[in-house]
This record gives structure tokens, C-alpha cells and sequence, in this order.
């Protein structure tokens, strides 16, 4: 990665190791962020490291997933977080301020600086040119309490971008092109770094939507330069003084290199049920559509909302269409209404809601059952919207607005005129409202809720076990098969007890009681296991059933790092190996915590008569951390 802005990053930030791919090293973490879904338990480990303070440049807690206060328990985390964030010197962003990684982008993001997000959309940041990844809380509160990252050195790939966005199509449309030829796997062990001279006539919010949804690619980040144009959007944020160029150096050496010319890439749809099934528009079908929801930290921007505003100024959406929008934030929200453009969108029949998260995780507008969804979110996942039998599609703000005129999924181009492109935003109005720490913390007093209960004991790694194969489970399943989103799950982030019992429940109903009746077991996994969000409870819930490994051909990084931290054993084993194990096998070992110190491999032995090899693939820390039985006890014990 010699020369690359990924490489320059990484370099000054470098505390251990070599930057030589596959080779682990620790870097500095200037900033973090949290949400609410994940902060409740990110800050309940960091707590347990017995830490006085964050060591961080700047940590930051938003709220903006469990925004829906059916009862009691969603507004008791908020209580939790606020105060404490004001005791231990971390920003505090309230309900209804806005979605985290367009708020990061907007009040904190940097050029040049690292950023470390318990959200697997962190990657946001990388529009401003940011190092910016995703991971699970417990790392995160690690960072808080000044511990460095720990990290493969990824693959970077070079996406040349050339020439100009038609005018009818989007940042969205070049994310879901990218995806529908990389897969869901491209990215995997890859930091993808943009470059070439289409980067200039992308806005900020463009290279930000495209970073986002590298997650998607199963990318450990996305990059793009810091520009003349990073200069005049945090000029307009007033944080000019933030600014500083980056670019790649001429001799920059990559892993690979992909060119895509942006005036070939048309309005763009993925099939259900997956963000790599993207088509272009015209090819998907005209599918009469029962919802159409536009927002999301994806396609939430001041440049997204007006151009739909436009499309819809002046005209009706279609009888049969529920349409709504949530704009990224609180400013955002009050420019929309100051310029008229939130009038427009009302006397179209949008139903307005307010700046969060929502229906992206399954907070609200889930679909009518058989229905179909268009969205400008970055997952369609088969019962992510909170309706197992709905299709959702994803597209651009344009393909959105123009299918929610016609009632069925349309390629905006045959509206016409096109939209403007609505580059510059009015300059900083206020709106958005932060709470800042406190310089008193030892006189704030910590709000406890009754749904908030104290992390579970983690023992240290066993030398062997005898478990029973519960589930088999196939390729590319989501961190929402393991343990869902929603309504009635969300809500009891902070309560493992509670939340354990959704474990694979739409993906396997009963799951969690046959776990509780076999006093534990396995899960194996095929290729890709655990794709999707960085939501640590999808590791830490199982191990509270008492799932003590995980055989997979293949894991997503950031679920394989969350289940190396709560000391369940990632074990990689053969294609054929998958094929010939079955549910209800009873896997055994002998000599585990020998083999977890040193080994590379070692022999399973099943019931069904067969033995066979799976792969260690551990960094020497990775081992130590599967020896004690987790992240927390590793640091916990290394501090005593």
C-alpha cells in the first residue's frame, strides 16, 4: 500500500507492526463513535476497564436507532447514555438530532484523522477522507479507554473513476454498479480507495454515500481523496480548519485496480434480497410497488431530499403508494423548511419522519405482508424491514421519487428534465444540538434503567468439548439472521438475558430453547458467515446460549472479530468438510487450549464417524484473547 492515502494514514498512525499485507498491527484511534443500538453495552465495557475518562481526540454518542418509545426500556438507554457520556468527557447527540455517520461527517470527521465506529457504516467518513471503520463495541470502548486497533493489513484496491454522472443517475447507482460486479464478498480483507479525476465532480455527500455502502462489499473501509471540494464542505460546516489535502502519491502501488467511467452508470436497483443483485433499473422489472421509503445514512442529504423535493414539486404520488421521508438531520430538516422544499414534499402526500435511523433497521414503515418496498437504504435483507415475506428493492433518491410517482418501480429517466444537482448547501444555519461533556464528571450521577443489566462472566477458553452441531446455516447469512433488528428486539440491546432469546429466531424459530435444553452447542456456518452489521450482540447473545465455537468456511471480518472477543472460536474448515457435516452431529476436541496457543490446524472429530482439519487462522493476539476467554478479561488482566 506504499503511496496510497490509506497507507499515509495508516503510517502515522502506526503504534505496532509492519505495513505489509496479512500482517497484524496497532494504530492510534483519534475518534469513535457509538449509537444507541450498540452504545448501551459498548459503554458498559468500557466501564468494566475501570477508566476515568476517554483517551480519545473525540468520542461521540448518538441516538438514532432506538428512537421508537413503545415502553420504557428505549428511553432509560438514552437517560443511560446521556449521563454517561457527560461523566466519562464523551459528546452526546440526542434523539431527533440526526444519523450518526452524516452527523460525523458534517461536526467531526477529518481528513487524515482514524475513526473507529461501533456501526459497520462508519465508513461514511471516508467521503472527507478519513480512515474511518467499523467494528464492534467492545473494540470501540476499547479505543475510548486509549487501547489501540488491532487489524490485518488489508488489499487496497484503486477504483478509477472517470467522467460525469449522467444527470439522472447517483452516488447510489455507482455504489450498487460496484456491487452488482464485486459482490457482497469483493471487498473482503480490501480497503477500497478512490481515485482518478471523476473523484472532482462527485459532491462530498456523493463520495460519503459511496463509502457507506462499501460495507456492503464487505470492504474494511473506503477512502476517497481530501480535495478543493472536502475544502468547501467543511468550510460551509465551519470547520474549515480541519482541512488538509490528501491525495495518493504518484507511484502509489495497489493490490488491483478497477476503472468505471460514471457517464456509463444508469439509475441502478438491487433485487431482493440483496444489495449485489443490482440491475439497471429498466432490467428489474416494473413491479407495482406498495411503499416507497427515502432516507437512511445513505441517501439522506441535503443534495438527496431536494432533488426528490423537485421531482415531486407540484404533483401527487400514486394512489397506491405509502411514501416516506426522513431527512439526515435536525439542519437538515430546518433548511427543507426555511426553503420550501419540506412544503413540496408534503402537498405530494410524503409522510415526514423524523431524523433517525428507522425503517432502516426496522423501526417503523415496515411493509404490508407480500408487499414491495423501494428504498434508498444500503441493506434489503430478506426481513430486515420488519416483514418477513416483502421484497426490497434498493435504488437512488431519483428511482425512488420516480417509482413513488408511477406506482411502479420506474427508471427516472422517462420523467424528463432532470433534476439540479443541488451541490451547494446553504451555509451553516445551526440546528443541530449536541451536549458537550461536563467539567465536572465526578458529580454526575449514572441513570440505570431497570432493562439495563451487567455484562456476563466470560471464563477463560476450555481445553475441550464435546458439542452438538444446533444449527447449519448456509452461505452469506447476515448479523439479522443471527439476531434481528426491530421493533421488539432493538429495545433490549442492553439486556443479553432478554435479547438472547431472538437468536436466529426468523431464521431458525426455537432456536434459543433448543440451546438452553442442550446446554449449548455449535453453529456451522458456510462462506461469508456473518456479513452485514457490526452489532456485537450477534456473538456475545449466542455465547450466552452457551455456543462455544463456530465451524464456517469463510467469516465476515468484523463478526469474526466479535466472536474472537467474546471467546468463541472461529474455526475455518473445507467446502467438503460443510457438505459432509449435518445438524445434530456432535463435534469433539481434545487439547483445544494447546492448539489455540500454538497451532495452525487442528482435528475435529465428529459423531458421524469422521474426523477432519480446521484452520487456526489466529494472530498471536487473536490467541491470547480466545485463551482468556475474551477481549474484556485480555485487557482486564493485563491491567492488574
Amino acid at each position: 500500500m506504499k503511496g496510497t492515502i490509506s497507507g499515509q494514514i495508516l503510517a502515522g498512525h502506526l503504534i505496532g507492526g509492519t505495513l505489509d499485507p496479512g500482517e497484524e498491527i496497532a494504530i492510534r484511534i483519534d475518534q469513535s463513535l457509538t449509537q444507541d443500538a450498540t452504545g448501551t453495552l459498548a459503554f458498559l465495557e468500557f466501564m468494566a476497564m475501570k477508566q476515568e475518562r476517554v483517551r480519545t481526540e473525540v468520542s461521540v454518542s448518538y441516538v438514532d436507532h432506538n428512537t421508537l418509545q413503545e415502553g420504557f426500556e428505549n428511553a432509560d438507554d438514552h437517560l443511560f447514555l446521556q449521563s454517561t457520556a457527560a461523566r466519562y468527557g464523551i459528546v452526546f447527540s440526542p434523539p431527533g438530532n440526526g444519523i450518526c455517520h452524516q452527523l460525523h461527517l458534517e461536526s467531526f470527521a477529518a481528513p487524515g484523522k482514524t475513526l473507529l465506529g461501533a456501526d459497520s457504516h462508519t465508513p461514511t467518513a471516508g467521503g472527507i477522507g478519513m480512515l474511518a471503520v467499523g467494528t464492534g463495541g467492545l473494540e470501540v470502548a476499547a479505543a475510548m479507554a486509549g487501547f489501540p486497533f488491532h487489524l490485518r493489513v488489508p488489499q487496497v484496491l484503486l477504483v478509477n473513476l472517470t467522467g460525469r454522472l449522467h444527470a439522472w443517475s447517483g452516488a447510489k447507482d455507482v455504489i450498487l454498479y460496484l456491487l452488482g460486479r464485486l459482490s457482497v464478498k469483493g471487498g473482503v480483507g480490501k480497503i477500497i480507495e478512490y481515485g482518478g479525476e471523476g473523484v472532482r465532480n462527485l459532491s462530498i455527500p456523493q463520495r460519503a454515500a459511496i463509502a457507506n455502502m462499501g460495507a456492503e462489499l464487505g470492504a474494511t473501509t473506503s477512502i476517497f481523496p481530501s480535495d478543493e471540494t472536502t475544502k468547501d464542505f467543511l468550510k460551509l460546516h465551519a470547520r474549515v480548519c480541519d482541512w488538509k489535502p490528501l491525495k495518493a502519491d504518484a507511484g502509489a502501488v495497489y493490490s488491483d485496480l478497477i476503472d468505471v467511467d460514471l457517464a456509463t452508470i444508469p439509475p441502478m436497483a438491487a433485487l431482493p434480497h440483496s444489495p449485489d443483485k443490482a440491475v439497471p433499473v429498466g432490467e428489474a422489472g416494473e413491479a407495482p410497488v406498495h411503499q416507497v421509503v427515502i432516507g437512511s445514512c445513505t441517501n439522506s442529504s441535503f443534495q438527496d431530499i431536494m432533488r426528490v423535493a423537485w421531482i415531486l414539486k407540484g404533483k401527487k404520488i400514486h394512489s397506491n403508494v405509502s411514501l416516506a421521508v426522513a431527512p439526515a438531520s435536525r439542519r437538515l430538516l430546518k433548511i427543507l423548511t426555511r426553503n420550501g422544499a419540506l412544503a413540496d414534499l408534503i402537498s405530494a402526500g410524503a409522510r415526514i419522519l423524523e431524523p433517525a435511523c428507522g425503517p432502516c433497521i426496522g423501526m417503523g414503515m415496515a411493509p404490508p405482508s407480500k408487499g414491495i418496498s423501494v428504498r434508498t437504504f444500503n441493506r434489503n435483507f430478506k426481513g430486515r424491514s420488519g416483514t418477513a415475506d416483502a421484497q426490497v428493492y434498493l435504488v437512488g433518491p431519483e428511482t425512488a421519487a420516480a417509482t413513488a410517482l408511477t406506482g411502479k418501480l420506474t427508471d427516472p429517466r422517462i420523467l424528463g428534465d432532470p433534476p439540479p444537482d443541488f451541490m451547494k448547501e446553504p451555509e451553516d444555519i445551526g440546528g443541530n444540538h449536541f451536549i458537550f461533556p461536563t467539567e465536572s464528571p465526578k458529580n454526575i450521577e449514572i441513570r440505570w434503567g431497570p432493562n439495563i443489566k451487567p455484562l456476563p462472566d466470560f471464563n477463560p477458553l476450555p481445553d475441550s468439548f464435546s458439542l452438538e452441531i444446533l444449527l447449519k446455516a448456509g452461505d452469506n447469512i447476515t448479523t439479522d439472521d443471527i439476531l434481528p433488528a426491530g421493533v421488539s428486539i432493538l429495545r433490549l440491546r442492553s439486556n443479553i438475558p432478554a435479547i438472547s432469546e431472538y437468536v436466529f429466531s426468523r431464521y431458525s424459530p426455537g432456536f434459543a430453547t433448543k440451546a438452553k435444553q442442550k446446554k449449548g452447542g455449535l453453529i456451522l456456518g458456510g462462506s461469508n458467515y456473518g456479513q452485514g452489521s457490526s452489532r456485537e450482540h450477534a456473538a456475545l447473545a449466542p455465547k450466552s446460549l452457551g455456543i462455544g465455537a463456530v465451524p464456517a468456511v469463510s467469516f465476515a471480518r468484523i463478526h469474526r472479530s466479535n466472536l474472537i472477543n467474546f471467546g468463541i472460536v472461529p474455526f475455518v474448515i473445507s467446502a467438503e468438510d460443510y457438505e459432509r457435516l449435518r445438524e445434530g452431529d456432535i463435534i469433539s476436541v481434545a487439547g483445544l487450549r494447546k492448539s489455540v496457543e500454538t497451532d495452525r490446524e487442528i482435528v475435529l472429530k465428529s459423531s458421524s464417524g469422521f474426523s477432519f482439519k480446521a484452520l487456526l487462522d489466529l494472530t498471536e493476539r487473536e490467541r491470547k484473547i480466545l485463551l482468556a476467554g475474551g477481549l474484556l478479561n485480555f485487557i482486564c488482566h493485563a491491567n492488574k
